[in-house]
């Protein structure tokens, strides 16, 4: 099909559209003013929110937005990865993938895209609407990934990089804390046991406090060598402080 016969096909599907909230008109809570960007190409932005469900036989799927979701998984795969690459410039490439799989997971997307409130924009075929397509989490993290797509083919890499500032990557270092902050113990065996060392020892040695609000002193140690220390007022909170020291110490060495 040539471009010509492919954008007058694209235009005739959607004066068939009706939405219940115009994407220009409404003040305040347009798809626009949602996104903070106004596309010079508003069939991508259309493009993006029309579920392959939503098109007839004749209509074919090169419209629907999986190409643009395509796209979109490799522009926001990018953009994660340069964040957490200047974020943390000690990282293993191992840690910066785990942190970036979870950032760009469907659940995570999906979260972003209901706070965002896309599934109301959604172009979605009957079935898909009567089964509740509009919450569902492969639907809605697609959506987004292929609004960034649409993003970047109408503005380029930058327009990107800012939507996802405002959002998924809003305080990204808190974020990939609070993902990881109760998972030290794990990383830490996972990092020795790649090196070939002995798994981590823990001990506690000390105790202070009343017992209703006693604190916990942990030291951990690899191949017989204290590698880090913390407190906590249970035993895993201390250990977990401990192995977070101990990355960061053995980190230092190799480095050294």
């Amino acid at each position: 099909m040539n471009l010509v016969k492919f954008d007058t096909l694209f235009s005739n599907i959607f004066k068939k559209i009706k939405l219940s909230k115009d994407l220009r008109s409404v003040p305040g809570d347009s798809l626009y003013s949602i996104l903070s960007c106004r596309f010079k190409n508003e069939s991508l932005l259309k493009q993006a929110l029309t579920h392959r469900s939503y098109l007839d036989h004749e209509a074919g799927r090169n419209i629907s937005n999986e190409r643009l979701e395509f796209l979109g998984d490799a522009v926001l795969d990018l953009i994660v990865t340069e964040a957490l690459y200047r974020l943390y410039p000690r990282g293993s490439e191992g840690e910066l993938t785990k942190a970036r799989a979870s950032i760009v997971s469907r659940d995570s997307l999906a979260r972003e895209a209901k706070k965002l409130g896309l599934g109301r924009y959604l172009f979605l075929g009957k079935g898909e609407e009567r089964s509740g397509g509009r919450k569902r989490k492969s639907i809605l993290s697609d959506v987004y990934e292929a609004i960034l797509g649409a993003m970047f083919l109408d503005g380029g890499l930058d327009q990107v990089k800012h939507f996802l500032s405002r959002n998924l990557l809003k305080d990204l270092e808190g974020r990939i804390n609070r993902e990881f902050d109760d998972n030290y113990k794990s990383r830490l065996l996972e990092y020795v046991q790649a090196r070939g060392k002995g798994g981590p020892e823990y001990r506690v040695f000390a105790e202070r406090g009343p017992e209703h609000r006693k604190e916990f002193a942990v030291e951990v140690r690899v191949n017989g060598k204290v590698m880090g220390r913390g407190k906590g007022y249970t035993k895993r909170k201390a250990e977990q402080e401990a192995a977070r020291q101990a990355i960061e110490t053995l980190e230092t060495i190799n480095l050294q």
